[in-house]
C-alpha cells in the first residue's frame, strides 16, 4: 500500500502525521483513480514508499483511524 501523498521518507511520513496532516492510504493497480482505504477503516497496515517506478527505500507499518493516518511504527 502507499500513502497519498508520495513521501520520500520514513521520516518525513512520521513528521507529516505528528503535525496532524491528514494521511489516508490506498492499494494500486487499477487503471482510474486509486481506490483509497474505506472511510471507516480502522486497523494496522503495511505501506511503502516512495511511489513505483521510484524504488522503494522505506517500508512502514502504520495504525489507522477513520481511514486516516494516526501512527507510525
Amino acid at each position: 500500500m502507499y500513502t497519498t501523498k508520495n513521501f520520500k521518507t520514513k521520516k518525513a511520513l512520521r513528521e507529516a502525521v505528528k503535525a496532524g496532516e491528514t494521511v489516508r492510504i490506498f492499494q494500486p493497480g487499477g487503471f482510474f483513480d486509486p481506490p483509497e482505504a474505506a472511510s471507516d477503516f480502522t486497523g494496522t497496515a503495511s505501506v511503502e514508499g516512495p511511489h513505483y517506478p521510484q524504488p522503494h527505500t522505506w517500508y512502514a507499518t502504520v495504525t489507522v483511524v477513520d481511514g486516516v493516518v494516526t501512527k507510525v511504527k
